[in-house]
């Protein structure tokens, strides 16, 4: 099992009363163990819990008065190996669980019905299953320019395949749409990860259901993806904001680091 500390420091000035909603601790999730972790508000308020039983998606809420909000999230989380060996073929439509059907289909930010054409042209022939996920990834990889700042919050996967840059969202986006448009479930999942370059920041990458099990894939190349520390996974990146503020409020800093444990 790897080890992993996470700090996490968000900064935020508030200048009137808003309503804070945050998704950055760590889920609860096969695969992934919280050893300890510690959350700290201040000045104090009045924290309330809720989860997602099924994804493991976790979330705290607070109110908070004119002034500055700090939050530190800290915390020791282990991760087990995923295998990717074993006949990892596509999964046929009739022989999908019922529950994942929905991931299929498209999404705010995730319009597959939008790319089947290109998505068909560009994957059809490569062989069905883990191949033509990889395919998917290094596609996106390859034709796409990570550049910060030339996407926004409206930005969907088919303006990335328009534009040929994004960040890591973006990236993630149009491999779910490419996956989803050729019958592969997909859904985007989002974490703690350690890399160089961009300056530390919550990574977001793209998980298919391939021969019966789920693999993380990142377009962006930017991070291995047995190190990174699950946080959040839904449809799309609307699932799995990692705050979200309902009053007059601005980020002063944010630093989601995390460190292997040696």
């Amino acid at each position: 099992m790897r080890r992993f500390h996470i700090d996490c420091n968000l900064d935020y000035q508030v200048d009137g009363p808003t309503h804070f909603l945050f998704h950055i601790e760590a889920a609860r999730c096969p695969g992934q163990e919280i050893i300890r972790e510690q959350l700290q508000v201040e000045p104090e308020v009045k924290l309330r819990h809720f989860a997602d039983e099924v994804s493991g998606n976790r979330f705290f809420r607070f109110d908070a008065r004119a002034g500055k909000v700090s939050v530190r999230y800290r915390a020791a989380v282990g991760l087990e190996p995923v295998s990717r060996d074993g006949d990892l073929g596509q999964v046929g439509i009739s022989d999908l669980p019922g529950e994942l059907l929905h991931l299929l289909t498209p999404t705010r930010y995730c319009e597959s019905n939008l790319l089947e054409s290109a998505a068909a042209k560009l994957f059809s022939g490569v062989e069905p299953g883990i191949k033509r996920v990889e395919a998917i990834r290094d596609w996106v990889g390859e034709n796409i320019e990570y550049r910060i700042g030339s996407s926004d919050l409206t930005t969907t996967a088919r303006d990335v395949f328009v534009q040929r840059a994004g960040v890591c969202r973006d990236f993630a986006h149009l491999g779910i749409a490419f996956c989803r448009a050729l019958n592969i479930p997909a859904r985007l999942v989002v974490g703690y990860v350690k890399f160089e370059e961009p300056p530390p920041d919550f990574h977001a990458l793209f998980e298919a259901y391939v021969g019966g099990r789920w693999l993380l894939f990142d377009a962006t190349g930017l991070a291995p993806v047995d190190r990174l520390v699950r946080v959040g996974t839904g449809r799309d990146a609307k699932d799995v904001a990692f705050a979200t503020m309902f009053g007059p409020a601005r980020m002063l800093a944010m630093s989601p680091e995390i460190e292997e444990i040696k």
